[in-house]
């Protein structure tokens, strides 16, 4: 191409560019005004709309008031008197921390893993955007954009949920996630306006789940390390840190070699970005193993379930009555329960109750131990019992009257998980196996208390929680057997009566409804007919001689009496009451012989100190009421009466250990019931009182020897094995000592004086 051409091509081009410039240039100008003008009225009104909520079309908005004081659905938590946590009641298991309970190791983890500019932006961090939108275009994964403000935006107010929804969110997706997103940034800013950042760490950690059944970083540290968070390492914040990405893939208990995968690539992060300093050091954490301490939270496990299960009943109607929520509203709740006589308690119980069930096994071998009282099975037991079930009650609605459907589907075989003292198993049993199965096993319930001031140290309501819900402590009541003759004599105490005083050990006949009655001793005799001291009497547990006495004062008073110590439950007038035939909860038998050790008075056994809400605010404090109901003579005279079954010849209690007994004043009562099918044990010291039961679940249900069920044998090594467990920790507080003694008390308890049979055995 000549010069005069190259030259004249160069104009017209030029010529060209100059004629689209003139032409298209305005119109760019004014496209780049329109964009411009309608991104910056158009979105100001598009946030101003979504604010106001026109017509609900864009859902509702949290208020800048609900925004400076974010509520989040913390589970309230039961706290032991030396400060340990029994648990939660929970709908989410979530319990808030502040910033200054996390380790530094958790905050920087969490912030070079999930938001390391999380420091240099006020909510929302652009350069994450255009990340994320560079990823869309190149359809490359570039990471999320959402910053931590951003995620406790969309935690704390849900602003995912349907019901935060308005009109438009339901026409299409893109445009419910467009809506829910600026919903977040908004929140996102007036977070970052109302909080430090330090403040923000926390609320975050506060609102994520971690699987189960573990929200927030408190419990989750507790579930899978049972470490506070405070305590987490690298690897553990690391673990952490890696599952808010995938709570359910990353879960390390269901998936150990997926979550140590993700573990280890945040832990290659915080090299790569400089908090860990050496790839030597890198690479010695991603070899260990995970190393979990896991130990589900949920309302069966964890030490106390039955005393939580019945608290939580409790204290419902109280939080509904202040406006509370149980589940949701963080509370702390003190109570008097000592975590460690708790452990000792469950210890204890499942120690002996392990043997006996063995023992109770092997007598009955292949027969079934519901039996009448001539000692015969007792027929249709199981059919009569599973028509009490709830799977009977569903089938009935499903087949009606069609008995046999009914029969198939109630002995048709299926996989479940049983309790068993070895552990749970998996087996195939039907509706009626189950039965069957759970039927023959014994049950059992404690309860200690603190005699001065009320509070329950312990409280073990049954054997175990997930499989036996029913509460023995409280929720039953059953005949207390021999463990009721201290109302007897207390009330002869009372009346005047001397721990010296004499009886001889002769049943006496009283007529009953025009028929004849005597009361045997536990040996079957109607007595040896040897002279005893009323203190003899009760240590040796003598039928004969509690019979006399309640002739002779009368069975509505010692009714009357049992009433004044504790006992509330409806106790007939009759003389068949000195043998407790009437039945009493373990609940209120110990705070009765309570009386006894706190000289007179009576304090209704209490298990709460003070409620606080979540921020340490007392909402509530709670005071024991004594009541003086004995004068101290009489209560320290029973309490004499009471040791006479360690310290007697032939005492009831004298079978306890030596490491019990050895420089320390105890007093005891065993009891049983004539079948057999209640053992109990009453056991009062100095600065505990505690009381065992022991039983079939039915009447008809006990051992087929009267003694191996009697209290002595099924419920005092229980209570034995307790105290021993107690008295071994000094630390505890529960140590060896004497009884409170009133300070003008003149009466002596030298019996060497009554030679002679006193008159009052004189009963026609």
């Amino acid at each position: 191409m000549t010069a005069p051409h190259l030259i004249r091509s160069v104009v017209n081009r030029i010529n060209t560019l100059l004629l689209i410039r003139s032409i298209w240039f305005p119109k760019l100008v004014k496209i780049v005004w329109i964009v411009t003008l309608t991104i910056a009225i158009g979105v100001p009104v598009y946030v101003y709309a979504l604010i106001a909520n026109p017509y609900n079309l864009f859902g509702a908005m949290p208020t800048l008031r609900e925004i400076e004081n974010p509520h989040n659905d913390f589970s309230s938590e039961l706290i032991s008197v030396d400060g340990v946590s029994l648990g939660r009641f929970i709908r989410y298991n979530r319990s808030p921390v502040t910033f200054s309970d996390l380790s530094p190791d958790l905050v920087n983890t969490l912030l070079v893993s999930e938001d390391h500019r999380f420091h240099s932006h006020s909510g929302m961090d652009f350069a994450a955007y255009f990340r994320v939108i560079k990823g869309m275009i190149t359809f490359s994964a570039q990471g999320g954009g959402s910053t931590l403000t951003q995620q406790t935006a969309k935690n704390l107010f849900r602003t995912r949920e349907e019901e935060l929804s308005g009109k438009l969110s339901k026409l299409a997706e893109p445009l419910e996630i467009l809506i829910s997103k600026t919903k977040e940034w908004i929140i996102a800013a007036r977070l970052e306006e109302n909080f430090t950042k330090e403040e923000l760490i926390a609320l975050y950690l506060n609102t994520v789940p971690f699987n189960n059944n573990a929200y927030g970083i408190k419990v989750a540290a507790e579930t899978y390390f049972q470490k506070s968070p405070a305590e987490l390492n690298i690897q553990e914040s690391a673990l952490l840190v890696g599952m808010l990405q995938g709570t359910t893939i990353y879960n390390p208990v269901a998936y150990p070699e997926r979550a140590k995968r993700k573990r280890n690539e945040v832990i290659q992060k915080l090299y790569r970005l400089g908090y860990i300093a050496s790839q030597v050091e890198t690479d010695s954490l991603k070899a260990l193993p995970l190393q979990l301490n896991f130990n589900i939270q949920n309302h069966n496990e964890g030490l106390a379930p039955y005393f939580r299960a019945a608290l939580q009943n409790e204290l419902l109607p109280w939080c509904k009555e202040r406006g509370y929520d149980l589940f949701e509203s963080g509370l702390k709740i003190y109570t008097t329960i000592d975590s460690r006589l708790q452990q000792y308690a469950e210890e204890a119980m499942r120690e002996h109750m392990a043997l006996l069930q063995k023992n109770f096994e092997a007598d009955w071998g292949d027969r079934n131990p519901w039996v009448d009282d001539n000692g015969y099975e007792i027929e249709n037991f199981l059919e009569k019992k599973i028509h009490q079930t709830e799977a009977y009650k569903v089938l009935k609605l499903t087949y009606g009257n069609n008995v046999d459907s009914i029969n198939l589907k109630l002995h048709e075989k299926k996989s479940m998980r049983v309790f068993s003292w070895r552990g749970q198993r998996d087996t195939l049993f039907s509706t009626w196996d189950s039965l069957q199965y759970y039927y023959k096993f014994l049950h059992a319930g404690l309860l200690a208390v603190d005699p001065s001031t009320g509070g329950i140290k312990a409280w073990v309501g049954g054997i175990n929680h997930t499989y036996f819900k029913y509460d023995h402590v409280r929720q039953a009541t059953r005949q207390p057997g021999s463990t009721f003759k201290p109302f007897v004599y207390g009330a002869a105490i009372e009346n005047g009566f001397s721990p010296c005083q004499l009886y001889y050990d002769i049943a006496p006949a009283i007529p009953v409804n025009g028929r004849i009655y005597q009361a045997r001793n536990a040996n079957g005799t109607f007595g040896d007919g040897k002279q005893y001291t009323i203190r003899q009497a009760l240590a040796r547990s003598l039928n004969s001689v509690s019979i006399q006495v309640i002739k002779e004062i009368r069975p509505e008073n010692v009714a009357s009496f049992a009433k004044r110590v504790g006992i509330t439950t409806p106790l007939d007038p009759v003389y068949s009451l000195a043998l407790g035939t009437s039945d009493v909860s373990l609940y209120d038998m110990v705070a009765a012989y309570s009386t006894f050790a706190n000289l007179g008075f009576y304090i209704k056994p209490y298990y709460i100190t003070r409620i606080e809400d979540q921020n340490g605010n007392v909402i509530e404090n709670f005071f024991p009421v004594p009541k003086q109901v004995l004068n101290e003579s009489t209560a320290y005279t029973m309490i004499h009466m009471l040791k006479g079954g360690v310290e007697e010849e032939g005492g009831s209690s004298r079978a306890l250990s030596e490491m019990v007994k050895s420089e320390n004043e105890v007093g005891g009562k065993t009891g049983t019931t004539d079948n057999g099918s209640d053992g109990w044990y009453m056991g009062v010291t100095h600065n505990l009182v505690a009381g065992v039961w022991v039983g079939g679940d039915e009447r008809s249900i006990h051992f087929p020897h009267w003694g191996e069920g009697s209290g002595g044998k099924a419920a005092l090594p229980i209570w034995d094995k307790f105290m021993q467990k107690v008295y071994a920790n000094a630390k505890a507080g529960f140590t060896q000592g004497a009884f409170k003694r009133p300070v003008e008390f003149n009466i002596n308890f030298d019996c060497d004086k009554y030679t002679k049979i006193d008159s009052l055995l004189t009963i026609q």
